[in-house]
């Protein structure tokens, strides 16, 4: 009985430990601090305020409720048939602070104004600085309707 019970001990303990461990270390991602929280916005691409997506490197910021915590990018990467990324605005590699909001420069490029730190616009490919790309989220686009859907 004492055998089973510290071996069933050892192994809780050794379970908790990993557990802690993994959940200290970097996402594969992002960093650990990255924060998360629901992604659920609809775009109506036939809408004014939404007319740089119907274009080929054209570009959007989407800063409305569930559109993450510093909200969103969102750019058109191709056409036929239509192609989108979607880019988290927090910094995937340094723990949010007050210059850790991602903008777009020169409508190529993706620049955290703490350590200038950047990525293609287009790919989310690093160019200097971090070797994280910028966290991105799924869509759904109806070419029917012209709506592009955005969610985790």
């Amino acid at each position: 009985m004492k055998k089973t019970f510290s071996i069933v001990s050892i192994f809780i303990l050794l379970t908790i430990s990993f557990l802690n461990i993994n959940s200290c270390s970097n996402r594969d991602d992002t960093v650990s601090c990255f924060p998360t929280s629901p992604i659920s916005v609809s775009l109506n691409l036939n809408l004014a305020a939404y007319n740089n997506l119907n274009f080929v490197g054209g570009w959007i910021y989407v800063d409305e409720q569930q559109a993450g915590t510093r909200g969103l990018i969102v750019v058109r990467t191709g056409d036929n048939p239509a192609t989108f990324k979607v880019y988290d605005r927090n910094a995937p590699h340094i723990c949010p602070d007050n210059n850790t909001t991602l903008e777009v420069k020169d409508n190529i490029s993706i620049v955290c104004p703490k350590d200038n730190a950047t990525w293609i616009l287009l790919s989310g490919q690093p160019t200097t600085v971090s070797s994280l790309p910028p966290k991105t989220y799924f869509w759904n686009y109806d070419a029917s309707t012209k709506n592009l859907s955005l969610y985790n």
